[in-house]
Parts: C-alpha cells; sequence; structure tokens
C-alpha cells in the first residue's frame, strides 16, 4: 500500500491529486505545519533525513521530491496513462515541464514568499526602514521580473496547446499545478494572463482533483 506523508499547504497535495488520477489504493499520514515558522514538524525526520514533505512509502521504498514521485507513480502504476509515449515531442515536453517547475518556476516564488516574511515579522523600529528598503529593493530588481518572466513564457506555451505537453492532459500538468496556484495565490497571476487562468480552471474542475482534496483536507493556496 502507497502511504503518502502529508503536510498540510503543500506540494504533497499534488501526489494525492495523481494517485487519484491513477484510481489507486493510498493511504494518508498527515503532518501539520509549525503555526510560527511554517515548517514542517520534526516527526517527518523518522520518514525522511530532510524531514519534508512530500515522502512516499510504497513497501521497502521510501521516496521524496515531487517530480522524483511523479515519475515513480507514473512509470509504474501508469499503465501507459499520464504520461506521453517514449520518443515523441510530447514525451520531450512532458520531461520538460516535469522538471521546469521545481527547477525554474518555484525558486523565484520561494523568494518572494521568504521577503515578504521579513517585512511581515516583528523587529526593531530602527531596523524597519532599513529591511523594508532592502525587501522593495530585491523584490523590484530581482524577484518580481522573474515571476513576470515566467509567468508570461508559461501564458504564451499555453496558446500552443491546451495542456503543457501538448493537446493531452498528462502528469507534467499536475506537477506545473502548485507553482502556478502559488502565483495565482501570492504573486499576481490574474486576468492579465487568460490562458494560465484557464488551465486552473480546468484543473480545479476535475474529479482526481477535487477528490484530493476531500482525501488532503484544507489547501490554502486555493484561497
Amino acid at each position: 500500500m502507497i502511504t503518502v506523508h502529508h503536510l498540510n499547504n503543500s506540494r504533497s497535495q499534488r501526489v494525492l491529486w495523481l494517485l487519484e488520477e491513477l484510481e489507486l489504493p493510498y493511504e494518508v499520514k498527515r503532518y501539520e505545519r509549525d503555526p510560527e515558522t511554517m515548517l514542517a514538524p520534526a516527526s517527518l525526520k523518522k520518514v525522511h533525513p530532510l524531514g519534508k514533505s512530500p515522502v512516499i512509502t510504497d513497501g521497502d521504498l521510501t521516496l521524496a521530491e515531487s517530480g522524483a514521485i511523479v515519475e515513480y507513480l507514473v512509470d509504474r502504476y501508469g499503465q501507459g496513462r499520464l504520461a506521453p509515449a517514449p520518443g515523441t515531442p510530447e514525451r520531450l515536453r512532458y520531461t520538460y515541464w516535469l522538471h521546469y517547475a521545481e527547477g525554474s518556476a518555484m525558486p523565484p516564488l520561494l523568494l518572494k514568499l521568504i521577503f515578504d516574511k521579513i517585512e511581515e515579522n516583528p523587529m526593531p523600529f530602527f531596523a524597519r526602514p532599513i529591511a523594508h528598503s532592502i525587501v522593495s529593493r530585491v523584490n523590484s530588481s530581482f524577484i518580481e521580473p522573474q515571476i513576470t518572466q515566467h509567468l508570461d513564457y508559461m501564458e504564451t506555451e499555453l496558446t500552443k496547446h491546451k495542456w503543457f505537453a501538448g493537446d493531452e492532459f498528462t502528469a507534467a500538468d499536475i506537477q506545473i499545478s502548485f507553482p502556478l496556484e502559488a502565483a495565482a495565490a501570492r504573486a499576481g497571476l490574474d486576468a492579465s494572463r487568460p490562458n494560465l487562468l484557464a488551465f486552473l480552471n480546468r484543473i480545479h474542475d476535475r474529479l482526481a482533483y477535487q477528490q484530493a482534496l476531500e482525501r488532503g483536507g484544507e489547501y490554502e493556496l486555493l484561497s
């Protein structure tokens, strides 16, 4: 039996969705973030040394990293579903987007989250103007232009095909969902990019996506 070690409001929601799309039986072991630090609890380190989510166990196998988990599940249990045929242009696009999601799209979004937290956290009054100046400069000179560049790129790519790998829905769309939901929640993804919003609407309408939300619980990226 596959077990998903599921951290609330995290990338592991994608793994639940993938399992629902594949119609595989699985168990969910829930973990809650520390309300102060928003980090995963130390108990996750008993599953994997890094103590992060997602992590799955499948028999004697313990596997972390979203992309590796997606590839493992699709390759082992997909039976040809959710991945284009090897050797096709669609398969190359599939592989590209599967890795682009975390390798390129997520880093500037994570930086934005970190720098936004700097301004929100308590600090001595005399330090606040300095912190604000640093955050503002980094945001305007690097983080926001990077996010804009990536959103524009993905928006343009979706003029070519309905889904990221081509005309068929694949696990690459599941993988790319998290950075796009993060961008919609806190990084300015709005109606100015109709293709990306239409993509989000399409995935949110999928039955397997909704079933995964029922299994995973509250998912604040959607709020």
